[in-house]
């Protein structure tokens, strides 16, 4: 299970299927178009197909460091009586309750918002019974526990005083439920232990919805905490049963690299495993999909109609200031050259742990691996000079300035493994910022650690992207090579 199904920053996944088709939801934070979707006919192999939260109506993010790690928290996607349905948390709208949007098709175009005024926490779920009546199931940050109510999922008219199901085994921070019926049984599945490294999965079941529940005496029923396993912070599942009856998991965890205490860089990303049942239990087997390292790369000359899903942006929709056509991608305006905060960048998850970016255009732009406006490594082209530039906190430091760059001369960033000796302290990579082709291009080196969650905080992980410098840009070529 050391290979994640979907790399790069994609937490908190939630799974449903309908007939031989199955469909995955995970969370976006700050960056906007919010919470994307993917589909897949196997488990292992997935496609993004857009975005559940795609436009202002539904959601608006907060540029800065004030936003950094807000936005939209963990969703549940589920397919009932036709519709596709979507449930998460804006945390900047916390008090207005929890977010419900809908839609006939996975692309959409999904509904607008109605929200579950007066249930206040995170991570809710949907479910419905036997006689089609809706329940929201959330960590209540107001009483403690996995709470539930009943609701109109077409209104968010809550039609049900709020109950505690269950607070867990003792675990921090109890959260992430989601409820299953199977055999006579309601299963409730939690997170707890917090999303670090003492993030575990475990269940509880009642005969009825809502409870009492009784906890798995082999609870937790997946975690790594305390192991050296290569990857991390194992939790936050859902449950789906594919055609064939057996059923599977998803979850999320991380791959922390380097020496003590580690440090991982991608985020939380999303992991596969498969689930027997004894004795009306869920038991989950790790091994029981064959996910491998796949190809992580694309190339983007943006000459097709609309931007690519895999494009987001931080406090404003990409398409608002990025248009893609035969002449390459048009770029408006971003922030001025001397400033360090982002305001029209569109980027791309980083997926791989070992990769290469290397951008072409015309125009005064630069191209940054972030994971916020505090803790970015930034190569910047004005005129026909270029700079390596690194963020780190408080400290803004030009590393290294070259004059007379031709303006065909692409500007790189490369993510490497380091080369350490045994017992030698060292992070989890190294970024070199470039310009042009070959070796010699490389303008600094910086240590990778100070781009990771580690250093930086929240809940998020590595993007790579480019912004326009004080006036318009184009891009014409966006090369991302991952291994």
């Amino acid at each position: 299970m050391n290979s994640p199904a979907i790399p790069g920053f994609h937490p908190d996944p939630s799974i449903c299927r309908v007939g031989d088709q199955y469909f995955l939801a995970t969370s976006s934070f700050e960056y906007m178009p919010g919470v994307p979707l993917f589909t897949s006919r196997d488990l292992i192999e997935w496609e993004q197909v857009g975005h559940a939260l795609d436009r202002p109506s539904q959601f608006t993010s907060r540029p800065g460091i004030a936003g950094a790690s807000g936005g939209i928290y963990a969703p549940t996607l589920r397919h009932h009586d036709g519709l596709f349905w979507l449930i998460t948390t804006d945390i900047h709208r916390v008090r207005d309750g929890h977010l419900i949007v809908h839609a006939e098709r996975i692309e959409g175009p999904w509904s607008d918002p109605v929200f579950t005024t007066g249930l206040l926490g995170i991570d809710p779920d949907l479910v419905w019974d036997e006689s089609g009546a809706c329940y929201l199931a959330w960590s209540d940050v107001v009483n403690g526990g996995i709470a539930l109510a009943g609701i109109d999922p077409f209104t968010g008219e809550v039609l049900s005083a709020a109950t505690t199901l269950w607070h867990g085994t003792g675990g921090a921070h109890a959260e992430g439920p989601h409820l299953y019926s199977r055999g006579g049984w309601w299963y409730l599945l939690v997170a707890e232990g917090g999303t670090a490294a003492g993030h575990m999965v475990t269940v509880a079941r009642s005969r009825a919805i809502g409870g009492p529940y009784e906890s798995n005496p082999s609870n937790p029923i997946l975690s790594h905490r305390s192991t050296s396993d290569p990857v991390q912070s194992t939790g936050h599942a859902d449950l789906v049963e594919c055609p064939d009856g057996t059923w599977a998991l998803v979850h999320l965890g991380t791959r922390p690299r380097g020496s003590f205490p580690k440090w991982h860089t991608n985020g939380r990303e999303t992991f596969l495993a498969g689930v027997d049942w004894v004795d009306d239990w869920p038991v989950v087997v790790e091994d029981r999909f064959a996910v491998t390292d796949r190809p992580d790369s694309f190339i983007d000359c943006f000459d097709a109609e609309t931007l690519h899903p895999r494009w987001i942006s931080i406090g404003t929709d990409p398409r608002d200031f990025a248009r893609p056509g035969q002449g390459g991608l048009a770029l408006d305006a971003g922030r001025a050259a001397a400033d360090r905060d982002a305001l029209r960048l569109l980027a791309s998850r980083v997926g791989a742990l070992t990769w290469r970016v290397a951008v072409e255009g015309s125009g005064d732009f630069a191209l940054s691996v972030r994971i916020d406006d505090a803790h970015q490594a930034i190569v910047e082209r004005v005129g026909s000079t270029v700079q390596a530039r690194v963020v780190i906190g408080p400290v803004d430091q030009v590393l290294a300035r070259v004059t007379r760059i031709p303006a065909s001369a692409p500007l790189t960033i490369e993510a490497r493994p380091v080369a350490a000796q045994p017992g030698e302290r060292q992070g989890p990579d190294c970024l070199i910022l470039g310009v042009g082709d070959g070796t010699a291009s490389a303008l600094a080196t910086i240590d990778g650690r100070y781009l990771s969650t580690e250093v930086a905080g929240g809940f998020t992980g590595r993007v790579v992207g480019v912004e326009a410098l004080g006036a318009p840009a184009v891009i014409s070529r966006f090369t991302y090579s991952g291994a």
